[in-house]
Formats: C-alpha cells, structure tokens, sequence
C-alpha cells in the first residue's frame, strides 16, 4: 500500500495536495469559524438532492404540481428528498448570511482577503437567486403568486426594470417561459456559478488562510 500511495504521489503529487488542504495549520477558533465548512455541505446536498429530483420533476405548468405530488406520495422516500431539499435550501441561505455576518464582524474581509470576501459576495447573492429560483417549481399559487410579486419588484428599477421584468418572464406575464427559464438557471446557470465560485473561494481561503479571532486591542 506504501508503495502504491508512493507511485501515486509521484505522478500525481497527492500527497502534497492533502499536506496543503487538510494538513496546514489553522488559528485556534471557535464554532462560528465552521458556517463556512456547513454552507459547503449543504450545498453539495442540495446538488444531490436536486439531481434526484429531477428525475422526476417535468417543468411544464400543466405537470409541474402534479410531478411534485407524485414525488411527494408515489416515488420511495421521494417525501424525504424533497423535504431535505426544500428545508436545505432555507438552511443554506441562513447559514451563508450568518458566515458573511461572522466575516464582516471580525473584520476577516481586511487585506489581504478582500477578494475572498468579494466571492463570497458573489456566493451569497447565488444562493438567494436559487432560492428565488426554485421556489417557482411546484407551480403552485403559492409559488405563483409569490413569483409574481418577486418580479414585479424587478420591473421597478429605473430605466432597466421592464428588461428585466421581460428577460426573467420570458414576456410580460408568467407562463411556460418563466417556468422555462426559472428551471433552466435553477439546474444549470446558477450551480455552475455557484460550484465554479466556491472553487475560487476555496482556493483563497487556502492560499491566505483562516483569520484569527481578533483581541480587544485590534
């Protein structure tokens, strides 16, 4: 086994890769220092979670709720699925606000993390959008009526809210093409910005480190 992990290392420098990530030495911290590593971890459920949905889910507004109750009520443990990715979803949300919250409270944003603070800008302001996003998809009235109010909103900023308010409905009222296009940035555009974001941010958190709590004095 030495050897192989050996080969391996030799090739593929696995070994300095796990030194660098797992191995380095971290500030003494408290548990408000693991909301990061929890956002991660619910993301990746949230990606699981949402790919199994989509094996059934049809985002069309005459099956939309229909597929969700046949999740809900047919499919095994499709209540548990979707109650985890329903609930995760809120939970992310809460758990990247209280991160950045934690963040700007200890001034970790300071030099030199000033680009690490601004991806996790970017991360926070991803993850409402799937939440916005998603919340379209049992096409409920609910889910309808609160889209509606939600975009609506967008058509008031000056000069550029009727774009807007047109590009996220795919026209002036909700229809298939806001279900359409809701689906598609919820599946593809938003978890590639997102997952390809928490690479950057990652990588920053690694290369500057972890900031440390700071004194009375600082």
């Amino acid at each position: 086994m030495n050897g192989l992990v050996s080969w391996l290392d030799e090739r593929t420098g696995l070994l300095t890769v796990w030194r660098v990530v797992f191995e380095r030495k971290v500030p003494r911290v408290n548990w408000w220092y693991t909301l990061g590593s929890a956002s991660l971890f619910l993301a990746l459920m949230q990606a699981v979670t949402g790919i199994l949905l989509t094996m059934y889910y049809v985002p069309t507004p005459e099956e939309a709720y229909n597929s969700i109750q046949y999740i809900m009520n047919e499919v095994a443990f499709g209540w548990l699925i979707r109650g985890i990715h329903h609930w995760g979803a809120t939970l992310m949300v809460l758990t990247v606000f209280l991160h950045m919250l934690r963040v700007f409270y200890y001034g970790a944003y300071k030099y030199p993390r000033e680009v690490t603070w601004v991806t996790g800008v970017v991360l926070l302001l991803t993850t409402l959008g799937l939440g916005f996003t998603g919340y379209l998809l049992p096409w409920n009235q609910r889910a309808y009526w609160a889209t509606a109010v939600g975009t609506s909103l967008v058509g008031t900023v000056p000069l550029v809210g009727e774009f807007l308010l047109r590009v996220l409905r795919g026209g002036t009222e909700l229809s298939f093409l806001t279900l359409s296009r809701f689906f598609g940035a919820h599946i593809w555009i938003l978890p590639a910005i997102l997952f390809s974001t928490i690479g950057v941010h990652l990588y920053l958190v690694i290369r500057n480190g972890i900031s440390y709590i700071p004194r009375r004095d600082e």
